[in-house]
């Protein structure tokens, strides 16, 4: 075979050679140690967890090292391919604060590396396939998906390896004239990577590789034997070939991606050989996994798990920081004993390590993350809080969120009183720790906002019915907005005893047929009727937040509802 003349046949518009993209793309000029590594989700419409998993091990391993880290949209994969795509993925990860340092954006490509989008890389992707063909590593093979179905069918029977290989690729041996008289006739091919692999020989050590993974140690493989297709039969490379060739010129160093791709990496090992480029650090993240109801471990699962997606985050607004954090308590283990000994430290100042991540799946917990989040939220000035409140609200509104409520605009009219609401109890001796998400805190605030308030619990049921107005009558006739909190509270006691209650709930307790109730279930009803329900944080600094006015007339419009 003249395998120089079978490439000219087949790529006889490539006049590049692969050394015009050495220099177009040359080694990059970096720190000693640097690590750069890319993020290349495909364009499905369909963000997920793991997307951002994987983002932010990129991010700190190229960001702690003074490295780079890109952003590729690889999208060869067209029949996947849904329009608008591109902008979803741009938008999701700059909410989450991924920041690349180039690759595709919002407004077209940054760096010298690009262009950054897979299906514009044509012509780069052919040169290297011709490299190939011209050195008898690649032929094109003409089988039409009917032989191919064939040939499964056979290997399914005889309970073989599946695939195109050996004596199951027949166009392996074409002669050129062959291969002249199938493009004459225009048959349709595909390019397949010619292997050397030996589907016998798989446990025999000579026919193993070893790779060091970041993360998993040495990795004992089978070889590869498969003649995987590396361009299809429309000229657009497969992810196996496309990845190897952007990942060598655009200088990847270290590779992350899910544990799901652990099967293809003798097939990546081999394409890298044959290119004759040296092997990037792979990092086989764990999958994403949760408790089902029985306790047991599964998958995170598009379809049963709304939380696996990233738009689950952003319409409820969970802040990035505690969406960081979080990630870091699954990624490496020690990092919450690093926070506890710097509990006012940026996040990113951690010195996060592949090598510590968890290679046997990581359990995602969406109760842990709301309790980081409590202490993320609780560490955030009010003003800063308030800025992301606004950002998810607009986002909200602007996506067309499905429970949005306009309303929720109104808590931005005046930033003194919403910034005294959001730090309620925030400074105290022990801080409360309420506020966890957008949506939760709007939910929990809701009641200082007339165009929010609504009644929630029922009065409490130790209070008959017919106590409910005088209590209501006499808290308002004595309420005095300039009382302090000792002052206002021995006017609710006296309410109480002057009704049958309890001075004390542990008096109640002791001799519970001398009284009604206690002097509690007496607060409970001026609660509910002020804030619509049960719980709440401390009533009477609730009143001096709300004002006289507002106070006076919730306790109205409570009694007018009896």
């Amino acid at each position: 075979m003249d395998y120089e003349k079978l490439a000219e046949l087949l790529f006889p518009d490539v006049t590049k050679e692969p050394q015009d993209y050495e220099e177009i793309y040359p080694p990059r000029e970096l720190p000693e140690g640097a690590k750069v590594t890319r993020l290349g989700p495909s364009p499905t419409g369909f963000i997920h967890l793991g997307n951002l998993y994987g983002a932010f091990v990129d991010e700190r391993l190229a960001h702690q090292s003074d490295g780079v880290f890109f952003l590729r949209i690889e999208d060869t994969d067209d029949k996947r391919y849904v329009e608008g795509a591109v902008k979803i993925i741009i938008d999701s990860l700059k909410f989450f604060g991924i920041q690349f340092d180039e690759g595709a954006g919002a407004d077209g490509d940054t760096g010298a590396y690009g262009d950054y989008t897979q299906s514009h890389r044509g012509p780069v992707y052919a040169c290297f396939a011709k490299k190939l063909v011209r050195e008898g590593k690649a032929y094109p093979c003409f089988l039409t998906e009917e032989e191919i179905t064939a040939i499964r069918a056979e290997q399914e029977a005889a309970k073989g390896n599946i695939g195109i290989y050996g004596d199951f690729a027949p166009c392996r041996n074409l002669t050129l004239e062959e291969v002249e008289a199938n493009l004459v006739a225009g048959k349709p091919y595909v390019i397949r990577l010619k292997s050397d692999g030996d589907p016998e020989k798989q446990d025999d050590p000579a026919h193993r590789i070893h790779v060091q993974d970041a993360i998993r140690g040495t990795l004992d493989m089978p070889e590869n034997f498969l003649d995987v297709v590396i361009l299809k039969q429309t000229g657009i490379p497969t992810y196996h070939f496309a990845h190897v060739v952007d990942d060598h010129l655009m200088r990847t160093t270290h590779v992350v991606r899910g544990a799901e791709w652990l099967p293809s990496l003798p097939i990546h090992v081999e394409l890298f050989q044959k290119l004759g480029w040296e092997l990037p650090v792979y990092c086989h993240t764990a999958q994403l996994m949760k408790l089902d109801e029985n306790g047991n471990k599964r998958k995170l699962s598009k379809r049963l798990d709304p939380e696996l997606s990233l738009e689950y985050y952003m319409r409820d607004g969970y802040h990035p920081l505690a969406i960081r954090e979080y990630l870091l308590t699954i990624l490496n283990s020690d990092f919450e004993e690093w926070r506890m000994a710097n509990p006012e430290a940026p996040a990113d100042d951690f010195p996060f390590a592949a090598e510590k991540m968890s290679n046997s799946g990581a359990l995602f917990d969406l109760n842990k993350l709301h309790d980081v989040s409590k202490d993320v939220l609780l560490r955030l000035p009010a003003e800063k809080l308030i800025a992301f409140l606004e950002d998810w609200a607009a986002y909200c509104e602007e996506t067309g969120a499905p429970d949005w409520d306009p309303a929720v605009k109104a808590i931005f009219a005046d930033h003194a009183y919403l910034s005294r609401i959001l730090d309620l109890g925030r400074h105290d001796a022990k801080p409360r720790k309420d506020l966890v998400y957008a949506k939760q805190i709007v939910a929990f605030i809701s009641y200082f906002f007339d165009g929010l308030f609504t009644r929630e619990d029922d009065y409490p049921a130790e209070v008959p019915a017919e106590d409910v107005a005088p209590i209501l009558e006499s808290y308002l006739a004595g309420y005095d907005h300039a009382d302090d909190q000792s002052a206002w509270f021995d006017k609710i006691r006296a309410i109480a005893t002057g009704l049958g209650y309890a001075a004390k709930p542990k008096d109640f307790k002791k001799h519970p047929e001398e009284y009604k109730g206690h002097v509690g279930h007496v607060s409970t009803v001026i609660r509910i009727a002020l804030m619509g329900r049960a719980q709440s944080p401390d009533v009477w600094t609730i009143q001096q937040i709300m004002g006289e006015e507002m106070t006076r007339r919730r306790l109205q419009e409570a009694l007018a509802a009896l």
